[in-house]
């Protein structure tokens, strides 16, 4: 019963505002971007003064705030704290009033999880974390192959028909490496980025988050949720973001919302930058491009794989019992191997003869065998369906 009352008490206030703007001549056929500002760590002074700054630039939108009065031509909803905010927010897009909203502190519902635009530091380009909050999945395979998926959607939907993807170098990364490229053979089209590193194809290295080598960098939402703060305050010592755009809008198969996260230690140009970020969605047709590609992608098996990567992680492998094959001195590496496989790697290469040893490189897990059985090795790891490869010098 409260929370029906909660939400007669928003609607009531919605539509009295609403009212409001038409009787004051202010509603007008723009698109509209919500901006809550409770939560502010910088200035809301700041952030107002992106708000006003992009609307008074733009000739198809105008922003929206959400929280307390301010000083401003921009139209404004109140709402006296950052829990009634985000309760507007969503009442306001799910009944078109607005058509995107920016907020800070947002919890999305599991199978969601953001994907950030971040400026880079060494080259200044263009890159998307996928993914950056959120939870895409309970599993961590499945949900960084989802990650690189809600990856191409957020860049197709900014204008790139063919964003490369890059997978950075976390625990996981080769599993998922394994199932995008499954994908991509069954008919769901994913061009992958190459390591500046020559050793790493589409496995990224932290040079390449500098670079911005790919153009969608997929890693799990935590380590995405650091790479974006690093990043952001680099250049202020930590204190406030200064760079990208934000953590970027939350994407899942059913969820036809535009809500997008910053921090809320985000200085005045990434607000800015934030709000085209979510103009430009808008215009692009966020929804209806994520729909189009979650269908190719099922089309192509992406249930299946999902649901082996589930299996696989809730034991249906199983160290075996195998004989040892003779010691024998191990001097070339063998990598392409996550770490959550790297035992039954060695398990595959011992009942096939070969002696091997596991160990640890500088770009991940390594299977150490002798010079003589290294072409050997890799074929049947490859064979049991290992994306295998000589270890060169980091």
């Amino acid at each position: 019963m409260a929370n029906q009352n909660n939400a007669r008490k928003i609607m009531g206030h919605l539509f009295e505002e609403m009212a409001e703007i038409l009787e004051t001549g202010k509603k007008s056929g723009k698109m509209k971007i919500g901006l809550t500002i409770h939560g502010c760590e910088t200035s809301i002074n700041s952030w107002v003064k992106a708000a006003e700054n992009t609307t008074f630039q733009s000739s198809d939108f105008e922003v929206v705030l959400i929280g307390p009065r301010q000083k401003t031509d921009l139209l404004q909803f109140d709402a006296v704290n950052e829990e009634q905010a985000h309760r507007k927010m969503e009442t306001m897009l799910d009944h078109g009033i607005i058509d995107a909203c920016i907020t800070t502190h947002y919890t999305y519902p599991i199978g969601v999880a953001s994907v950030g635009k971040m400026t880079t530091l060494g080259h200044g380009r263009q890159i998307y974390l996928a993914t950056t909050s959120g939870t895409s999945a309970i599993n961590r395979g499945a949900a960084m192959t989802l990650n690189a998926l809600y990856g191409i959607i957020v860049a197709k939907t900014m204008g790139n028909e063919n964003p490369t993807v890059g997978i950075l170098n976390v625990e996981g990364a080769r599993q998922v490496e394994k199932a995008l490229i499954q994908l991509n053979e069954r008919g769901y089209p994913i061009r992958f980025a190459e390591s500046m590193r020559s050793e790493s194809g589409c496995i990224m290295r932290g040079n390449d988050i500098i670079a911005g080598t790919p153009d969608i960098l997929v890693q799990d939402s935590l380590t995405g949720n650091i790479t974006m703060k690093m990043c952001a305050s680099f250049m202020s010592g930590g204190s406030v973001e200064t760079v990208g755009a934000g953590y970027g809008p939350g994407i899942g198969e059913l969820y036809e919302r535009i809500a997008m996260v910053i921090s809320r230690a985000s200085g005045e140009q990434v607000v800015e930058n934030a709000i085209q970020f979510a103009a430009h969605l808008v215009r692009g047709r966020l929804v209806k491009i994520a729909k189009k590609e979650f269908r190719t992608a099922r089309k192509a098996g992406l249930t299946e794989i999902l649901d082996r990567m589930y299996m696989n992680n809730n034991g249906s492998k199983k160290i075996q019992e195998v004989a040892t094959p003779l010691g024998e001195p191990v001097t070339h590496g063998i990598t392409g191997i996550d770490i959550m496989d790297v035992e039954y790697a060695v398990q595959t290469l011992w009942k096939n003869g070969i002696y091997a040893e596991s160990g640890m490189g500088c770009t991940g897990p390594v299977l150490l065998v002798s010079e003589k059985n290294l072409e050997k090795g890799i074929e049947k790891l490859r064979q049991s369906g290992y994306l295998v490869y000589e270890e060169k010098e980091c």
